[in-house]
């Protein structure tokens, strides 16, 4: 035995020694560390190749066989296996080794090395040696992938690699939509391809509990079903009737469950998970009506419900003894250290008027509500360490303060994960506008309905985890990202893959690949490849978006203001007009960023063989006396509504009617103040400011604006005010340009003052609700 293990040492490092390499940019994704082409030919995969692997190891055995597999699925030809000995010749070999591996792998980093007499695939460990078989299936011929190849032959290449962070994640509701054990396979077969590390299995919310508890069997029989409303959209359900019979849903059996944790596990998938509390736990109370605050038998929702005010009772210590017995059956299905327990948009409705509620908030001496949940959580949370595992809960979970095992998800931007890391929780960063795949990733005149939004490919690869406000000791709580696909619109396991992929691919690149060594034209040059895999693999992927992104910026060296178009395609075909007139195959092609000296619009389109590729696209802009002039607005805007930053109130870029077109501010029930500094003293005739209106997506017009002007001194004065109206009929979406007329004087500042147009009418499908304010540009004439 120890002869084997030293001559497989001696092997091992004498395959390492190589010359002649080149750096190459090969296809695969996510990229590698490092990556080299020899040279030196190709090796040829036969009948006679062999699978080896060091002497008394279960594991890489199970590897070993599970290539030879594949392989024999996609050739008819079978590889064997065997363990390595002293008298074989390592010649026409794939060997697999984590004997004296390099400790710079880490635990889940690998080499790769391919010569024209063998493979050879080293690392610390199984999971390694996994990740690096991901990586020689890409480098494989495409036939491989159906089923169809005739030959099999790779060229020699050298690849070391490992992950920049430990949790790459990807998310699955199955509440809002039931989907079968076999598509939740399929799912953690594509995010293990592209080395992904963990399932976040969303098991339990309003509209259907999804796992079997045998302590609780009404949570199966009643809770996991709704009444049939398939031919309804999500957020137009009708309400179930008296009587009327619950037959759509489903759920997964303890032993389902335990299969599909058992397959995951030997595809390095760690599964997470989530039970949802205290809110978003209305389906509980169609079984156990006596864990909520009214005590009343309610039926599964089967569309939207919102808002959700039915939730677990905190003033019940039923509901405790549940939650825990819940949590053992949970914590003995999944082996994983985590538990989710959600914890997320809990209505304080029911709690407020609940005496059992009110009792505990004056037992506990909690101040309100708000303190009740904190309590509630933390409560839970000692449920969950007492089972040897971790809680994971939305952001919501940091109010009130948590223990330091707790690790956070960041969902509603950065900000929760960066007070997290700041206060030493480990946290996985999911902002809405980033890791939500349930947004449309193109214009939604071409896609399926979606829950609105817009992420696109390039806007989830420019994703980076790790905000610059945290310091080195506080940036390794970031664990890494996760991808969320929420099901309310997505009823299908063909939909559920053509809302995740290809922006899963493009966050495996995030979490796995060091930030200096991604790029985005690379990604979508490498992606071409993956989409032909994927089209072996009949993956119903969702297709990248045809907008030509249109913006200006200041050449900083020349001062003046310059045009540049980007997609998301390799190499497109980009065809322009400044005149306003659509382009055609005969348009100007835009190779480089141009000059606007005045104010246009400009349109461009896709062409390719003379054919154009989707809609036109087109920005205007407004170049006037303010462009590019500094600015400050109070409060900030919403995480979601960001533009380019609050400078895009000046940056000359006028937004459409589509509020998720990077061009609009937005904010959430406030009244705004915006200061503009114009740098020096100038006569100006009157402001244009344009706000958005669009009721269906809470968006309202202001109330009012009062227009204050200052001078060199900074003393300001008020010099109009002008009362705005929403325009009629309310359903009207539109872009309202506002002029506000400036008394004769010189002003050095200027200040507008808003106020909010909300809340929300009585007419309104949730009346009282804050109102969005939406504002883009603000011109100084």
């Amino acid at each position: 035995m120890k002869k084997n293990i030293y001559r497989l040492f001696a092997i091992l490092a004498l395959t390492y020694a190589c010359s002649g390499h080149r750096e190459d940019k090969r296809n695969i994704v996510p990229a590698p560390s490092t990556f080299y082409q020899n040279d030196g030919g190709s090796f040829k995969i036969s009948a006679n190749t062999r699978i080896i692997i060091q002497p008394e190891t279960p594991e890489l055995q199970q590897l070993a066989d599970s290539l030879s597999a594949f392989i024999s699925k996609a050739s008819g030809f079978k590889v064997e296996t065997m363990a390595f000995s002293t008298g074989e010749s390592l010649d026409n070999y794939i060997l697999l080794s984590t004997f004296q591996a390099d400790s710079g792998y880490g635990k889940e980093g690998y080499k790769l090395k391919v010569e024209p007499n063998g493979i050879l695939i080293h690392a610390n460990t199984g999971a390694g040696i996994f990740y690096g078989i991901q990586s020689l299936k890409q480098l494989l011929p495409l036939e491989i992938f159906s089923g169809k190849a005739e030959s099999i032959e790779v060229k020699s290449a050298y690849i070391s690699d490992k992950p920049r962070f430990s949790y790459r994640g990807m998310h699955l509701d199955v509440s809002r939509h039931f989907f079968p054990v076999s598509f939740i396979k399929r799912y953690i077969d594509l995010l293990s391809f592209y080395k992904m590390n963990t399932f976040h299995w969303h098991l339990t919310d309003d509209n259907g509990w999804r796992i079997e508890i045998k302590k609780y069997p009404g949570l199966t029989e009643k809770s996991a079903w709704h009444v049939d409303r398939n031919n309804q959209l999500w957020n137009e359900v009708t309400p179930p009737q008296p009587g009327e019979k619950a037959t759509v849903g489903g759920f997964y059996t303890q032993e389902e469950i335990r299969e599909v944790v058992r397959y995951a596990a030997s595809r390095y998938v760690t599964i997470i998970p989530e039970i949802e509390m205290p809110g978003h736990s209305c389906e509980v109370f169609a079984a156990y009506p006596n864990l909520s605050c009214k005590g009343d038998t309610l039926p599964v929702q089967p569309g939207t419900y919102w808002p959700n005010v039915d939730i677990l009772c905190a003033g019940n210590d039923d509901v405790f003894t549940f939650i825990d017995d819940v949590l053992t059956e949970v914590a003995d299905l999944f082996p994983g250290p985590y538990i989710h327990i959600g914890g997320d948009e809990a209505d304080k409705t029911r709690w407020s008027a609940c005496k059992k509620c009110q009792r505990r908030i004056s037992a506990e001496h909690l101040k309100d509500e708000a303190g009740l949940q904190s309590w509630f959580i933390k409560r839970v949370e000692k449920m969950v360490t007492a089972k040897g595992k971790k809680m994971i809960g939305w952001d919501e979970i940091l109010e009130g303060g948590l223990a330091p095992e707790a690790t956070v998800m960041s969902w509603r931007g950065m900000e929760g994960g960066i007070e997290a890391a700041k206060m030493g929780h480990d946290v996985i960063m999911t902002p809405t506008s980033y890791c939500y795949f349930d947004y449309y990733q193109a214009e939604p005149e071409g896609e399926p309905l979606a829950i609105g939004g817009f992420v696109t490919l390039k806007k989830v690869y420019s994703f980076e985890p790790v905000p610059p406000v945290l310091n080195e000791m506080e940036s390794r709580h970031i664990l890494g990202a996760q991808g969320n696909v929420w099901t309310e619109f997505i009823a299908t396991p063909e939909h559920a893959e053509y809302m995740a992929i290809p922006r899963m691919i493009a966050l495996a690149e995030v979490n796995w690949t060091e930030k200096e060594n991604r790029d985005y034209n690379d990604f979508i040059r490498r992606m071409d490849h993956q989409f032909a895999i994927l089209d072996q693999l009949k993956v119903n992927y969702g297709k990248q978006s045809t907008r030509v992104d249109i913006s200006l910026s200041r050449n900083e060296s020349t001062g003046k203001l310059m045009v540049g178009m980007e997609t998301e395609l390799y190499k497109p075909e980009i065809r322009y007009t400044t005149d306003g007139n659509d382009p055609t195959a005969t348009s100007v092609v835009y190779s480089a960023p141009f000059e606007i000296p005045a104010s246009c619009t400009i349109k461009a389109a896709i062409f390719k063989e003379g054919k154009q590729l989707g809609k036109v696209s087109e920005r205007a802009f407004a170049l006037h006396s303010a462009t590019g002039l500094k600015c400050e607005v109070s409060p900030a805007p919403s995480f979601k509504y960001q533009a380019r930053g609050i400078q895009s109130l000046t940056d000359a870029t006028l937004g459409s009617v589509n509020h998720n077109d990077g061009c609009w501010l937005g904010f959430e029930g406030d009244d705004i103040e915006i200061t503009i500094d114009l740098g020096k003293e100038q006569m100006v005739r009157n402001i244009e400011v344009a706000f958005l209106q669009n009721l269906k997506a809470w968006i309202m017009l202001p109330k009012s604006i009062v227009l204050e002007v200052a001078d060199f001194s900074g003393k300001y004065a008020q010099s109009n005010e002008l009362s705005v109206s929403m325009v009629t009929p309310a359903d009207t979406v539109l872009r309202n340009n506002l002029v506000i007329q400036v008394k004769k004087q010189n002003c050095r500042f200027i200040k507008l003052k808003i106020k909010n147009g909300g809340p929300l009418p009585a007419n309104h499908l949730y009346p009282g609700e804050p109102a969005w304010l939406f504002i883009d540009e603000v011109v100084v004439n």
